[in-house]
């Protein structure tokens, strides 16, 4: 980046800022569908300017704070709640709340993303089914240390909250999950340090 002309650095601006209005208005969120749509309205589907996914999420901050302050913070308490609640129930499979929830960029319309980590894949199955809760099977191509792996997964509605799941054994929990190869391990947070999240003090 530090080589970027001033005419690219422009572009890369336009395009995440444009992206971040897509995430934000349209509930998106997939930072490269929202970069390649982003890219289409600039005139630039085809741009070797394309932003990385932190100048988005930058952008997206801004966005938020800028127009949607007051509701984006309810809903965001809101999911971080349902997030806490379902993770305490299902604190046996260790979960990990990831991705927008828990960084504070989810939209409008977001689910939680949640990442558990368990030896006991039938235990999980039976506890949903004992609670009645209907899932739809998912998958999703991750990266699990340094190896490409298509994971197992869920989708299911809890009180009115969209969660998705994946599951993993144990032992990748130290191996760190990336979204690509050439990102880094995605952050993750248990139940009780999104609590802490939830207690702290709003900022300002």
């Amino acid at each position: 980046m530090g080589r970027d002309s001033p005419g690219q650095r422009q572009m890369r601006m336009r395009i995440a800022q444009m992206a971040a209005r897509i995430m934000a208005e349209d509930g998106i969120d997939d930072f490269a569908l929202a970069k390649r749509k982003a890219a289409r309205q600039t005139g630039a589907p085809d741009t070797r300017n394309m932003p990385d996914n932190a100048e988005v999420e930058q952008a997206l901050r801004e966005y938020r704070d800028l127009y949607q302050a007051g509701e984006h913070a309810e809903r965001l308490v809101a999911l971080r709640q349902a997030a806490v609640r379902v993770m305490q129930l299902l604190a046996m499979h260790d979960p990990h709340l990831v991705g927008p929830v828990l960084t504070g960029t989810a939209g409008r319309y977001a689910c939680v993303d949640l990442h558990l980590f368990t030896d006991e894949p039938k235990e999980l199955e039976m506890f949903l089914v004992n609670h009645r809760v209907e899932v739809r099977p998912r998958e999703a191509r991750v990266h699990v240390g340094g190896e490409a792996r298509t994971v197992p997964g869920f989708e299911f509605d809890w009180s009115g909250t969209c969660f998705k799941a994946l599951v993993f054994s144990r032992k990748d929990l130290r191996l760190g999950v990336r979204l690509a190869a050439e990102g880094r391990p995605q952050d993750g947070a248990r139940a009780d340090a999104v609590a802490r999240m939830l207690a702290a003090p709003a900022p300002g």
